[in-house]
């Protein structure tokens, strides 16, 4: 679409096709649908991070770094000019979601909307190029999300199958996450209550049938209380064992049954750029629910996202860090290339996953466990041939966070922390009916959430992002027990910090005991 004088590109909209993804058409001109406008904040975050501010509350955080509400007018005012209606804005999430018709956000942005089929099934609504605005408003805007509604990420959970009749008690080459936690050895005279661990899910959905029936098998009763929250109209809807409900379920099974006293959130949205980035900062700006831990098993490899949706995110973390919320993320089920075998892109190096390589996030990577006698007897880097191996190595966005100096490689390295993730020594989960095995690294987040809620109990007070207090612990607290042997087809494991395990997993008692030795750390950059 041909563009004024007075309308320039948005910077980091450019958006490439879909590899292997055809064009069917032109978007219907009456197709209607919403999008997500995200402006500046008034001051910047970044600053007050470096500068080691105080955590802030959620009210208190909108009114300091939010959006200026001149800012949110001007949008309006450009919407109205369009004809396009302002479904809601939001000061402390910076942003305007507008609903309109393909017509009238076509000229309003400068885009050309086109209908794709998707090679995996299924069509889209999608663009290439820039997005543009108003030359008034270059300064303001810094991200439209929801013209093109493409899928944006991978749930990075592995299933194996398993006789309808194997009890979650049994204890082998798959284990209850009751279990992982034992052999963890994760403080036991707390059970996470108080806290609110939110669930970032792009799909699927559970039932309060498998989750009773879950929790009483384990013996966790009273079960876990779980919230349903919806996003971009997004709901809880179970589709069957073959799509995202493992996930899902994984999810909320691995927190509530490592720490049954927290109330879990799910925020479920879109499969989407704009879904992912507007479910984030729902949950990240929810003065109802107020999670204090985040947990996302979703992503995609940097080299996936536009400039500004990673930006968009990013700052949604260091929100979070500002307020005292600990995010953990997968660091994905693929090694170091991250892209699927067998892909188009699989054959171009290696990629970090995103939003586990935000250096305001816990990257969460993965492990195959041996035991014996009720004890691990052996840890390695999980690489399963032709099963999945963990994510981890370098970041092509983000620099060397000041938290991880000692660190080599250049950049910032993925993952921080690592956990069981290997399905051939994983999580016995119900979905759908029926009981299974699940692993992948999406298994380890929720991990490190449902942790992070005892610690949280256990100390008094909210961990936040943790990596800074991580990194500073020394080895002789024992707080991680290094991994020394393996690879993920890219990276070795080693002494110390490796782009496969990280620092290594947890010993849960002396992290806690460590952690209580030091002051509530300020949020870092």
């Amino acid at each position: 679409m041909t563009q004024g004088p007075q309308r320039i590109a948005i910077v980091g909209t450019d958006k490439r096709a879909l590899v292997n993804a055809e064009p069917i058409g032109y978007v219907h001109p009456d197709e209607r649908f919403e999008v997500t406008v995200r402006v500046r904040a008034k001051r910047d975050l970044a600053a007050h991070l470096t500068a080691g501010g105080p955590r802030l509350g959620r009210e208190e955080f909108a009114a300091q770094f939010g959006a200026d509400p001149a800012d949110l007018a001007k949008v309006a005012h450009f919407a109205a000019s369009h004809g396009l209606a302002v479904v809601h804005s939001s000061a402390a999430r910076r942003s305007v979601v507008l609903s309109g018709t393909a017509a009238q956000f076509c000229p309003a942005f400068g885009v050309d909307l086109q209908l794709y089929a998707h090679p995996g099934g299924g069509t889209f609504r999608g663009r290439q190029g820039a997005i543009y605005c108003p030359a008034e408003l270059a300064d303001v805007v810094q991200g439209v999300f929801g013209l093109d509604n493409r899928p944006a990420a991978r749930a990075h959970f592995r299933s194996v199958e398993h006789a309808a009749g194997v009890q979650p008690h049994a204890v082998g080459q798959s284990f209850t996450p009751v279990q992982i936690a034992q052999l963890y050895n994760f403080p036991q005279a707390v059970n996470g209550q108080g806290q609110c661990v939110g669930i970032i899910e792009l799909g699927g959905g559970y039932t309060t049938a498998d989750l009773t029936e879950y929790f009483q098998h384990l013996g966790v009763q009273p079960a876990p209380k779980v919230l349903a929250v919806s996003v971009d109209h997004a709901q809880n809807h179970p589709d069957g064992p073959n799509g995202a409900d493992g996930e899902v379920m994984l999810d909320i099974e691995v927190v509530g049954a490592v720490a049954p006293g927290a109330t879990i959130a799910v925020y479920f949205a879109p499969n989407t750029d704009q879904g992912f980035i507007d479910a984030i900062t729902t949950a990240v700006h929810d003065a109802t629910n107020q999670p204090s831990i985040l947990s996302i098993s979703w992503g995609s490899p940097e080299d996936a996202w536009t400039q500004a949706s990673t930006q968009a995110m990013d700052q949604a973390f260091q929100a979070a860090a500002a307020m005292g919320v600990s995010v953990y993320a997968a660091a994905g089920d693929n090694g170091a290339n991250d892209y699927p075998p067998g892909s188009p892109e699989a054959a171009a190096g290696y990629h970090a996953d995103f939003p586990a390589s935000s250096p305001h996030v816990t990257g969460c990577g993965g492990t195959h466990i041996s035991v014996a006698d009720n004890a691990i007897s052996q840890e390695v880097v999980w690489n399963d041939p032709g099963g999945g191996s963990t994510g981890g190595g370098f970041s092509s966005l983000f620099s060397t966070p000041t938290w991880q100096a000692g660190v080599q490689g250049g950049n910032r390295g993925v993952p921080d922390v690592c956990g069981n993730a290997s399905p051939t020594s994983g999580y016995q989960v119900r979905v759908d009916g029926q009981y299974t095995v699940i692993g992948g690294t999406s298994a380890v987040a929720p991990l490190w959430a449902g942790l992070t809620a005892l610690l949280n109990q256990q100390l008094g007070r909210p961990l936040g992002f943790g990596n800074p207090a991580f990194y500073s612990l020394s080895a002789s607290s024992g707080a991680f027990v290094d991994i020394t042997q393996g690879h993920n087809n890219g990276f070795d494991a080693g002494t110390g910090w490796d782009a496969c395990t990280g620092l290594g997993r947890p010993d849960g008692a002396r992290l806690a005991a460590a952690l209580s030795g030091t002051a509530a750390a300020a949020p870092t950059s």
